[in-house]
């Protein structure tokens, strides 16, 4: 077993970077590629520092990203609190290191007049199936990507999608969507209903970003199913499970785009006389 001063004094030797591939691979099954990326980034960027409560701090402070020091921090917190459990640490200096603060900002969120203009500026009828597809399912870009033909169900406008930690869902979609679906499989066949990567759905809603001029990516779609229904009443436990979220507080971080406009005109409506 290493010995805890080595690991602290010396963290950018071998005997860390082993420890690095052990905890990769001690992951629980099913956890996503993407995940296992994260955590190889971001932890392998600390090991030019000492893992000890000041060398994380001082890796912290360093990052020029934001926001994005609270995913560093997740991912060292999992990884020293791995080396804790597995002997490694007696004392666990991630316990001694405050957590980022993030800043509170109200995240882009694809409406419904939005959705009318991406609809019309998408010149082909494949990328006007995904971006509608995107608004009624709040579908990641992983999930979209993988739908096949046989996971359609017609009858009621569902589909079966494969979510985070590999497990299967459902999706439901309207029946506008359903139309530009049928159209688009009759004269297209994939091994999946689209026949692309993340990363090509991706590039195709940054085009689209920049024809139509305000943000457009999954995340702002994600974010556009969970405003939408919201606005439209549906409790936040309906909302978690059409979005297949884990927990009601993931729907209620979603639901913070909901902008001031919107709350305005609610608020006109309701003291209006």
């Amino acid at each position: 077993m290493a010995d805890e001063h080595d690991l602290g004094a010396s963290n950018a030797n071998s005997s860390v970077k082993q420890l690095l591939t052990k905890f990769l691979e001690s992951r629980r099954q099913g956890l996503s590629p993407h995940k296992i990326t994260f955590y190889r980034r971001c932890i392998t960027r600390l090991l030019d520092y000492p893992l000890i409560q000041e060398g994380i701090n001082q890796f912290l402070h360093n990052l020029p990203c934001g926001n994005g020091k609270h995913s560093y921090y997740r991912a060292i917190r999992a990884f020293c609190n791995w080396l804790h459990r597995q002997g490694y640490f007696k004392d666990n200096p991630i316990r001694l290191v405050d957590s980022p603060s993030v800043a509170k900002k109200l995240l882009p969120a694809i409406t419904e007049e939005q959705l009318q203009v991406l609809l019309h500026a998408a010149d082909n009828l494949r990328d006007k199936c995904i971006v509608s597809l995107l608004f009624d399912s709040g579908l990641r870009l992983s999930e979209v990507c993988s739908i096949k033909r046989e996971d359609i169900d017609w009858n009621t406008n569902t589909l079966k999608a494969v979510v985070k930690g590999n497990k299967e869902s459902k999706a439901a979609f309207t029946p506008k969507t359903a139309s530009l679906l049928r159209r688009y499989l009759a004269r297209n066949g994939h091994n999946t209903v689209f026949g692309m990567k993340p990363r090509g759905v991706q590039d195709m809603l940054t085009r689209l970003s920049g024809e139509v001029g305000f943000p457009c990516n999954a995340h702002s779609f994600r974010r556009g199913f969970a405003c939408n229904l919201h606005k439209k009443g549906l409790s936040t436990l309906s909302i978690m499970h059409l979005g297949r979220w884990s927990s009601l507080d993931m729907v209620s971080r979603y639901c913070h785009s909901i902008d001031f406009d919107d709350c305005l005109e609610h608020y006109r409506q309701a003291t209006s006389s």
